[in-house]
């Protein structure tokens, strides 16, 4: 339980509320400033948080826009700069971090941490994080899906200071960027990220000139026992028990083919929330690992997810405890293991299993899984310039989220992982870069059928122009964990990379690929995933199916195979469409009858079928269960069964 003297409250509740909110507003001002000053175009689609931090290195607060995937990470930031300089900081500083051995995330994402004084006391520190698109290694934009080691993905920086008493060290800034692919680039954001503190530091001068020092530092504890408070509040009204799920990555490049487990579980006891995830299988031979920071995160953004209106700041933390168990795991993989992929491996994976496990607990606010996050990475010589300057197309995709208790997922939709990331405009990619968006566009039939359907996934394409020496890389995931549905559910779409589709090169490059050549004239396309379905898709309101064809969110023919739903198009030009009572009634009950059935099919059988022509890709993940090798059409035996075996636990038994 809560302590009694975290209950004490010295200051009045005007004045608490009043510095409360003003705590997050210091933290947006951080934001807007790092908006107008970052030379990043990464940077600008809002791939970063600050944070204010006390004395001890403990959030205080996180802005309003901040992505998740940094909730969680700040405040080990800030206390690894504390542990590693002592008494040795100074009015003045800024010190900079990206390890992810330290509670970081990956090393694209660098920290700028500047302490705050008051009357020559250290009352706080501020913090910005920026994910910069490059931090060297072997690919360009240091996304290496092979690496193992964290040596091949870029230059790893153990806290180090930047600024000394105001005097800026540029000798150990540009040893930092000289070893990025674009250091004008790099130590433009360096110099707007240290700026942006600045802006805190003076928001919070002026809280301390209005207010006083003392006045202003018990706020920043009453705000963190406050949060504390809530959550336990909250938390001691449910039931007590513990809850277990599990989610996958799609494999583990040393081993043959199978899904490899990351298992949650999740005990309330009282007023403590207290999760596991020892469970979870080894680190693996690629980049798609989690340090103890970032699974730490995911727990969080999963957690916080269900207490909208709580703000984040350590006060959730202190009433949650975790247990990732030894490292060398695929959620705590330790030095030196290769983490960068966390964001597309582990981390939504863990959240997703979360937000499962809530929605048992408060079933009226259920959401099945959402899409992976996926970056493109394109990185060569723009043959637009005559002196070939090097460019980075670095590209994440909007996607679908998980069919929710009462309504439909979320259409287009930032991930899970940062909600606040904007999608990149095409114009100012196509400005930067020698690559021409070809296509952008809401898939049909990328939702995950349901009674509450799953959002729709986009399919994103583009051509290459004007350039030389060029690779791509793609890390994802999810071509074979696909997204799930949950109470009766069925699955998206896999994800994946197809270059020159429809040409006589055309060749499917999987989920997870790095440093493949590609040149001008080349095209590529790719989709992000719909969310998974809520409820047995029988159960839909015919009407809602015919709306669904209407706007594009589904064909006629997956309507009828999908939802059981029989209808005749009248007019399509007029969106003139019209439900088959008689002939649904009757393929409902059809299907009723078989589907349970189609799970125990012979496996081999339907991934023949597939490679004839006569089932398609969503006739094996939502009828058959069949997992195959997306671009060869080779089954993968125990994939199928362990995707089967979620099919069962997921979706099956909850049919009638």
């Amino acid at each position: 339980m809560t302590t009694s003297s975290t209950l004490d409250r010295t200051l009045d509740p005007v004045t608490f509320e009043v510095l409360k909110n003003a705590f997050v507003t210091s933290v947006d001002l951080m934001s807007e400033q790092i908006l107008r000053t970052c030379y990043s175009f990464v940077i600008y689609s809002r791939d970063f948080s600050s944070a204010l931090c006390d004395a001890d290195g403990n959030t205080v607060m996180q802005g309003s826009q901040d992505i998740a995937v940094h909730v969680g990470t700040l405040h080990f930031q800030c206390k690894a700069v504390i542990e590693e300089f002592g008494e040795d900081i100074n009015p003045g500083d800024v010190f900079a971090i990206n390890d992810p051995y330290r509670g970081g995330t990956h090393l694209n994402d660098v920290s700028f941490i500047r302490p705050i004084f008051a009357d020559g006391t250290l009352i706080a520190f501020a913090q910005n994080k920026g994910h910069w698109a490059d931090i060297g290694g072997s690919v360009p934009g240091s996304f290496d899906v092979t690496a193992t080691e964290h040596f091949a993905e870029g230059l790893r920086i153990t806290p180090v200071r930047l600024w000394h008493e105001g005097r800026f060290l540029a000798d150990v800034a540009k040893l930092l960027v000289a070893n990025t692919r674009s250091p004008e680039i790099s130590m433009g954001d360096l110099h707007a990220q240290a700026e942006a503190t600045g802006v805190c530091e003076r928001e919070l001068h002026r809280l301390v000139d209005k207010y006083g020092r003392e006045t202003v530092t018990a706020a920043m504890q009453e705000v963190q026992d406050y949060v504390e408070r809530i959550v336990r509040q909250r938390v001691a009204a449910l039931p007590d028990g513990t809850w277990t799920t599990e989610d996958y990555l799609d494999s583990d490049p040393a081993k043959p083919e199978g899904l490899v487990p990351i298992r949650v579980s999740l005990t309330i006891k009282g007023d403590q929330l207290s999760y596991d995830l020892s469970g979870s299988a080894p680190a693996v031979a690629s980049f798609l690992n989690c340090g103890y920071g970032t699974a730490f995160s995911g727990i969080v953004a999963g957690t916080k997810t269900f207490f909208p209106d709580v703000p984040l700041n350590s006060g959730l933390y202190n009433a949650i405890t975790t247990e990732l168990g030894p490292e060398g795991t695929v959620v705590n993989a330790g030095w030196p293991h290769a983490v960068t992929g966390f964001c597309s491996g582990p981390y939504e994976k863990i959240m997703n299993a979360i937000f499962e496990l809530w929605s048992k607990i408060v079933p009226e606010r259920a959401i099945a899984c959402s899409f992976n996050l996926e970056y493109l990475l394109i990185g060569g010589r723009d043959a637009r310039d005559a002196q070939h300057p090097f460019f980075m197309w670095y590209d994440w995709m909007a996607g679908g989220w998980g069919g929710r208790s009462t309504k439909d997922g979320a259409t287009a939709t930032a991930p899970v992982f940062g909600v606040g990331l904007a999608v990149q405009p095409c114009e100012g990619q196509e400005r930067l870069t020698p690559v021409l968006t070809s296509e952008h566009a809401i898939i049909t039939d990328s939702g995950g059928p349901g009674t509450h359907r799953g959002g729709c996934g986009l399919t994103k394409g583009g051509v290459l122009t004007d350039c030389d020496n060029t690779v791509m890389s793609y890390c994802c995931d999810r071509a074979r964990s696909l997204t799930w549905g949950i109470e009766g559910g069925l699955p998206s779409i896999p994800h994946g990379v197809w270059l020159n589709r429809g040409t006589p090169d055309e060749q499917f490059l999987g989920s997870v690929f790095s440093n493949v050549t590609i040149q001008a004239g080349d095209s590529f396309e790719r989709p992000s995933a719909g969310g998974g379905g809520y409820g047995d898709p029988l159960d839909r309101d015919p009407a809602e199916v015919v709306e669904d064809v209407i706007d594009g969110y589904a064909s006629l023919e997956r309507a009828a195979l999908d939802y059981g739903v029989v209808i005749d198009a009248i007019d399509p030009e007029i969106d003139h469409f019209v439900v088959n009572d008689g002939k649904t009634r009757q393929l409902r009950q059809s299907i009723r009858e078989s589907r349970r059935g189609w799970l125990t099919t012979d496996p081999e059988e339907v991934a023949e079928r597939y490679r004839n022509g006569e089932l398609d890709m969503l006739d094996l993940v939502r009828r058959y269960g069949v997992i195959v090798d997306w671009g060869t059409g080779e089954l993968l035996p125990t994939t199928t069964t362990q995707f089967r075996s979620l099919l069962q636990t997921r979706a099956a038994q909850h049919w009638t």
